[in-house]
């Protein structure tokens, strides 16, 4: 029999809207029924917050608003997973197991990355976020064909358009279009003499010692590779203990910003031309970039973790059973 947990507290109308879902389900996927009250521990109540009822069974969890179906499917995905680990496991007692009994090289790949797969993820954003840096420094030490080799890599994956990019050993961090109103900077063209209009010479432009040299990302991209990066590091640090952020702070914190400051840059501009022209700020790239970056990793890293813990702890019982056979022989 499954067992489920619902965390609730007293006088929450959808706490008790799902227990009582919970109830009459019973008949038709049997279950032990464990109620937590997440106003009795400290802890649980900086974990949920106001994100109750949440159901957990299983590797599988739902949070409020619960709906009837999405409840029943996940009991009935929680009974049958329990009853085929329960099957391979007698089977494998009995020696009738048709499944692999040895430990294959993709059995040892697999649990060596449910444990290490944070530490490879914050490596790999770090190396990618990193290596646009290290364009202009390469630049500025007159080693331009490695220089060029990042530019032309990363201009796959980002416009690299001068003036939305960050600069390095010249007189300003970024030099904005005109459009923009940015008090204090000089601007792309004038500081440049070029077009602020011609894009692919903004795109291709790299610098020079009086400017600086661009880095191959642009200014919202390197936001949201760092905010990305810092979650990660936070997440390694907190023991990966912190839950996934609810869809609706996702949304809301990490997809609106972003979304109406990206869209209503591109909708103003040719050849859309929908609304008034404007020009977003180094400020409000950065700002909405690095919100977008690590709430998303906040939202999609605590999954992750469920789905490699289920790894492990089913690899692991593998290993403990193979050792246990051999060690029976």
């Amino acid at each position: 029999m499954i067992e489920v947990t619902l965390y609730s507290r007293t006088d929450c109308h959808l706490c008790e809207q799902a227990r009582l879902e919970l109830d009459g389900m019973q008949s038709e996927v049997p279950h032990r029924l464990v109620i937590v009250d997440v106003n009795s521990d400290p802890v649980l109540q900086k974990e949920f917050g106001f994100n109750i009822p949440v159901i957990k069974v299983g590797p599988y969890k739902l949070q409020a608003p619960i709906e009837h179906q999405d409840l029943l499917i996940t009991l009935k995905a929680a009974q049958h997973r329990e009853t085929q680990i329960a099957e391979i496991d007698s089977a494998i007692a009995a020696g009738t197991s048709s499944f692999p009994d040895s430990w294959t090289k993709s059995d040892g790949f697999t649990y060596w990355l449910s444990r290490h797969y944070l530490a490879i993820f914050n490596i790999f954003i770090f190396v990618y976020f990193a290596l646009p840096f290290l364009a202009p420094v390469l630049m500025r030490m007159g080693v331009v064909t490695p220089a060029t080799w990042i530019y032309k890599g990363y201009s796959a994956v980002c416009h690299e358009l001068a003036f939305r990019s960050w600069f390095l050993f010249g007189e300003q961090a970024a030099y904005p279009r005109q459009s923009a109103q940015v008090e204090g900077l000089v601007t792309y063209g004038n500081a440049t003499g070029m077009d602020e209009n011609d894009l692919w010479a903004a795109r291709e432009y790299r610098g020079n010692d009086q400017i600086g040299y661009k880095v191959a990302l642009c200014e919202r991209d390197v936001a949201i590779y760092g905010g990305i990066f810092l979650f990660g590091v936070t997440f390694a640090i907190t023991k990966r203990k912190l839950r996934a952020l609810h869809w609706l702070l996702w949304i809301m914190i990490g997809l609106m910003p972003i979304g109406l400051d990206g869209l209503s840059q591109l909708i103003s501009q040719p050849p859309l031309l929908l609304i008034g022209y404007r020009e977003s700020t180094p400020l409000l790239r950065s700002i909405t970039g690095f919100l977008f970056g690590f709430i998303t990793a906040w939202f999609g890293y605590p999954y992750v973790e469920e789905s490699m813990r289920e790894n492990f702890r089913v690899l692991d019982n593998k290993r403990k059973r193979l050792i246990g056979h051999l060690s029976y022989k």
